[in-house]
This record gives structure tokens, sequence and C-alpha cells, in this order.
């Protein structure tokens, strides 16, 4: 498979903005989103940013792609090959899911492509905080350069745009050169869901009980002995979970005194399930997916599945289908597509609908079959109806009576069979 080209553009043509969009052109584009942060904050401590960002991997990692031509379907192709095994370290579905993971928690994902004798043999997925753009004169990316551990590697960017290195990010309104990231939309909620986690478990190190104070009453004062005998008695008698419980001695005129909430005046719970459904909304994830309660939007729980699929799923699908026929399949004639009738809640969906269609009495068979996805028949443009159907026009006629029966000539009739 000879190595495609990015994009098929005739090199006279260039952006009238594209060069404006550069102040420096050839020095590296830094972005100024904080990878480290989202991917530690973000994915390794939070266990909603987490689940959500793993389901969203596994379904994309768990749909097969297909290869075609025209309209046929081609059961064997290098491009097949190549996404089963991209690289010897990866399988196809891990290969998709750290594509997915860098993409959800960087808003950006870099692929390198490897060659050999003229054709890709290999695809690797490039962390994204090691990877830095350098603008060209001309809007476009001149080179892309991978750093790591003092270590550089530059990756050219040919005048006609073609690159070992294939640049895929989300939306971005404030970048010209990066993606944003979900985790950047949902850092508010994060951030919350982390500090009710971290306050939760803080209250729990001190026996469940909120701040407070220790005062000394009327015009007492304690020695330095003994503020730090008390200090040292409360911080091996009182705090810490395993002295939950333990009642508190006060003596010499001290008073405890209550400064803090308590967890039911907080409603830190509730504070904890609203951040966690803001978490699943800026990354497209369904709550009851996740098991959050609260203000489920959706009845049951494949109703949130489906529309999990469709909404989120399915245009991440779409939009890797498209980078990758741009990139590697249409020089070659052929583009993928993701093969969804293999998907559980897809199939669910089709199937209430090909019943649906079935059930009418009103299309024809030719209308029941394009609903399905079936070329038309001949003699399927006929509308059929039940044998017990008749029009209404009919059903208000009289009744005819029957024709009289000769009741001897039956008797004949028998008694002739009874004989033979």
């Amino acid at each position: 498979m000879k190595f495609p080209r990015l994009f098929r553009r005739p090199e006279t043509k260039e952006s009238a903005t594209g060069a404006a969009m550069v102040i420096n052109p050839g020095q590296a584009a830094w972005s100024n989103r904080d990878y480290a942060a989202f991917a530690d904050e973000g994915y390794r401590r939070n266990v909603v940013a987490y689940q959500a960002i793993n389901k969203i991997a596994d379904a994309v990692a768990s749909v097969k792609w297909t290869v075609w031509r025209s309209e046929q379907e081609l059961i064997e192709h290098p491009l097949l090959d190549l996404l089963h095994n991209p690289n010897p370290m990866q399988s196809g579905p891990q290969y998709m899911r750290a594509k997915i993971g860098f993409l959800m928690i960087a808003g950006n994902g870099y692929e390198e492509a490897v060659e050999a004798n003229g054709q890709v043999r290999e695809l690797y997925q490039l962390r994204p905080d090691r990877m830095k753009i350098v603008p060209g004169a001309n809007g476009f990316p001149k080179e892309y350069i991978y750093k790591v551990g003092g270590r550089e590697v530059r990756f050219p960017v040919d005048p006609d745009l073609s690159s070992l290195v294939r640049h895929l990010r989300m939306f971005n309104p404030l970048d010209d050169w990066y993606g944003m990231s979900p985790i950047e939309a949902g850092a508010y909620a994060i951030d919350q869901h982390n500090l009710s986690m971290t306050w939760m478990q803080a209250l729990l190190q001190n026996s469940a009980r909120p701040s407070g104070a220790l005062v000394v009453t009327g015009d007492k004062d304690l020695s330095d002995d003994q503020f730090n005998r008390l200090k040292a008695q409360m911080e091996s008698q009182y705090q810490g979970a395993q002295n939950g419980g333990r009642p508190l001695l006060l003596e010499g005129g001290l008073d405890w005194r209550q400064m803090g909430l308590s967890p039911a005046d907080m409603g830190i719970i509730e504070t904890k399930y609203s951040s966690a459904r803001d978490v699943c909304l800026a990354l497209g994830v369904p709550p009851q997916l996740l098991g959050i309660p609260g203000d489920n939007t959706y009845s049951n729980y494949q109703e949130a599945r489906l529309a999990f699929w469709e909404d989120t799923v399915m245009p991440l699908l779409d939009m890797i289908g498209e980078d990758w026929n741009a990139w590697l399949g249409e020089p070659q004639g052929v583009y993928l597509k993701p093969d969804l009738d293999q998907i559980p809640a897809i199939a669910d969906k089709r199937n209430t609908l090909w019943g649906m269609a079935d059930r009418a009495t009103d299309l024809t068979i030719n209308e029941r079959r394009a609903m399905k996805g079936y070329e038309p028949i001949q003699g399927g443009d006929v509308l059929l109806v039940g044998l017990g159907q008749v029009p209404l026009s009919d059903a208000s006629e009289p009744i005819s009576a029957p024709e009289a029966v000769d009741m001897k000539a039956m008797a004949r009739i028998a008694g002739y069979e009874a004989d033979r």
C-alpha cells in the first residue's frame, strides 16, 4: 500500500487568511492546555471521568471496520490487516482505546505511520503532551516535533501536506492549532467532585466530626504545658477513624464549639452526585450507564444506552472514519466504514423499526424492504391486505339468502357413497 496524501489540493492555492494566523512562522506553537493536570486530576483521580472515558473507548473499540470500493465490500485488503494489527505491541482494540483516550483527555490525537518498501506497515499513537506543531508561513503545519527524554524527532510536512503524522483534533474556538478536551469543559465539575471526595475522606479520618474549636471559658488561660498536652491528647485519642465514637473529656473550663457545617447541612452527597452528572454531561455519557442516581433523563437503561451510541459513539466513529479515509483510504480508491449492524443497541432499535414496518397495513412490500435497507423486488409495489379485511362498503351490503338445497338428491348421493 503506497503511503497516502493528507489532502488533495493544488499547490498554487493557499488560504488568504492562513498566514495571518502565524505570528512566528517556523517556531513551535506550544499548547496552553495542561495535559498533565487533565490526565492526573481528570482521569487518574476522578472515578466518574475515568469510567466515562473508558466506556467511550470500549464502545468505539468494539466496532469492526469494513473496507469498500464503490458499493462493493472488500473481504481482504491491506487496510483491514493494518487496523487489525497496527503494531507489534498493540492489537486493533488496544490501539483504538489509546486513540480515544488521548483524544478525550487532550482533545488531540496523533498517529505515526511507519513505512516499509513504500507501504504503510504499522501505526502508532503518540502522546499529545510530547507533540508540538511548527506552523508554516502559509497557515498550515510545517512540521511536527515529538520530544521525550531530551531527544526529539521531527516529522516534516510536504508542500502537498502529506506527512507521516496525522493530527486529529476536536473543535477549539480559541486555538488555531490544538483541540479542546472535554475534560476542560468539565473541569469545574471534576474539581467539585474531587474536593467533595477529599472532604469526606478527611471527615472520616477525623471521626466524622465537623470542624470545631476548644474554647477556654472565663478568664482562664492554658499554660504551654497544658496546651501541648491537650494537643497531643487530641491527636492520639480523638483524631482518626480508629477513634470514632470516643467521648471527648473536657476539663479546666474547656468548651467545644462547632465551627463548620455538618455533612447534612452542606448537602455534600447531593453536591457529589450533581458534579458527577456534570462530568458525564461534559463527556457525553448518560449518568444511568455509570450508576449515578439523580434526575435521570431516560426512563430506562436501554434508552440511555441507545442515546449514548447515537449521540456520542457514532459521531466519534464518523469523525475517525472520515479522517482515516482522507489519510489512508482515498488514495487507495477505497473507504473505511464502521459496521453498525453488529452494535446491540442499534440492532435493538432496528428490530423495533422493522417490526413496526411489518405490522403496518398501508405499506407495500417494497416500501417495507426500503425501510430495512433492501433492494426492491418485482411485483413488490402492490399493497396487500389480510384475507379477513373487506371494504366498508361491502360490509354494509345485505347478505343474500343461500340457495335451496335438494335434500333428496343429497340423500341419494350419500347412499351411493355408502354402497361404494
